[in-house]
């Protein structure tokens, strides 16, 4: 696929690194090591599978981009097929070369190909022009994905727990001890004084 001086092609397991590194806020938080070995088992699951596609998108023959297709379905419970683009990642000095667009090409052709009707895409919450790219493409948002760390939301589950009847009881009971103890011990008090 051509568009001007942008080309896309499969990626291969020499792209890992480029990958790494254009995906770095997207691939799970480890060292680049790491991150490489993810990006190659990407590049692996890829080529072993009808259902996806890792492409890199050259721009006058340098790496410019890449988005790895796939078909699933629309979420976990909605079972219509659809083709999910994950992470269409142009470098900045790239962008405006109409790789992004082609880069979504790929995903219309896949989706076609497939004879699947609907494209699916994961875009950050806080990237103003990649929302507004995709917006311009007819893709409206769904839903919102939302993440944290699990012991973050334990912790926070817990501090919105409400205490049961039976602890609100015990609490009154020992708040009430207290306060007879203490007017107790300010009765003897005075007596002793």
């Amino acid at each position: 696929m051509t568009y001007r001086s942008s080309t896309l092609r499969a990626a291969t397991l020499a792209d890992a690194g480029f990958l790494a590194g254009l995906w770095a806020d997207a691939l799970r938080r480890a060292d680049v090591h790491e991150q490489v070995a993810d990006a190659e088992s990407l590049v692996k699951a890829a080529q072993n599978s009808p259902e996806r596609r890792l492409l890199i998108a050259e721009y006058e023959g340098r790496r410019a981009g890449a988005v790895m297709l796939e078909v699933t379905t629309v979420s976990a419970i909605n079972l219509e097929p659809a083709v999910h683009v994950h992470s269409p990642h142009v470098l900045p000095e790239f962008r405006r070369h109409g790789v992004g667009r082609l880069l979504m090409e790929s995903g219309v052709a896949f989706a076609e190909e497939a004879g699947i009707a609907t494209i699916s895409i994961g875009v950050a919450n806080g990237s103003r022009d990649a929302n507004r790219f995709m917006a311009r493409l007819a893709l409206a948002p769904l839903a919102m994905l939302r993440t944290a760390p699990t012991v973050a939301v334990r912790a926070r589950l817990e501090a919105q727990r409400p205490s049961s009847p039976a602890g609100r009881n015990r609490t009154r009971v020992v708040a009430m001890r207290r306060t007879m103890r203490r007017h107790r011990d300010a009765a003897q008090d005075d007596v002793a004084g």
